[in-house]
């Protein structure tokens, strides 16, 4: 089988997502500062989480899906003592419960309950579609519907600082486990209740976020500088 015909722009670029913006945000901003025809990225992150965001350009773009099934690594912060409808600080908050003492010894063990294979359901607030329309869309409607579980498998979940009401953690797991469901699960077993107010990705697959450029230097780049920090197309196959 013949080659394709490649470009040097031909490539992944790792990104150090900046809090706020959405991927898509991200994917638009490089496209156009660049003028690139195609871009995409591996893994949606969201709008409140930073870290690692792997962009794929040109014929790259054909290694989207086998880069983004890769396993993932998060660290993340929860404040306890209270819920939202979203699991996360940027929900509307629906609960609030005095915290019981608890030491990270106690958070682990509680932790250990959501590790291996797990059915997580989908948020209300999240990007799954049903029926063709985003769940967020139907929430901001009010609207709750019926959401199919998904399995997915968490291979660590573990706490290294307790400052009350704020846990400190690092997780590992599969593509598509939604980090806020199991800070919002935690707190439940916990009794008081809980939700994620910081997120980051450290690690997809064989990249690492310490690799990774922050999007304000890329914007500073021209294109002979994006090319030098590109992944070259014909070594992605070695990083699925």
């Amino acid at each position: 089988m013949a080659l394709p015909t490649l470009s040097p722009l031909d490539g992944a670029l790792l990104v150090d997502k900046p809090a706020t913006w959405t991927s898509h945000d991200v994917v638009a901003k490089v496209r156009n500062h660049f003028r690139l025809p195609k871009v995409g990225h591996c893994g949606t992150l969201d709008p409140m989480a930073t870290g690692l965001l792997i962009l794929v350009l040109g014929k790259a773009t054909k290694y989207s899906e086998r880069l983004m099934s890769s396993d993932k690594v998060y660290d993340g912060v929860m404040r306890l003592g209270e819920t939202t409808d979203s699991y996360d600080a940027d929900g509307e908050l629906v609960d609030s419960l005095p915290v019981p003492p608890l030491t990270v010894d106690d958070l682990n063990d509680a932790a250990a309950a959501f590790t291996g294979d797990l059915l997580q359901t989908p948020p209300m607030v999240s990007a799954v579609k049903v029926g063709g329309t985003p769940l967020y869309k139907l929430a901001r409607k009010g609207q709750e519907v019926a959401r199919e579980p998904r399995l997915v498998h968490v291979y660590t979940y573990r706490f290294d600082d307790y400052e009350e009401p704020f846990a400190y953690f690092r997780v590992s797991c599969t593509k598509g486990t939604y980090v806020r469901s199991l800070a919002h699960d935690l707190g439940q077993k916990v009794g008081c209740g809980a939700h994620l107010t910081r997120l980051r990705r450290v690690a997809s697959g064989r990249f690492d976020v310490a690799d990774a450029a922050p999007l304000s230097e890329i914007l500073q780049w021209d294109l002979p500088a994006l090319e030098k920090r590109l992944i070259p197309f014909l070594k992605l196959k070695s990083y699925e």
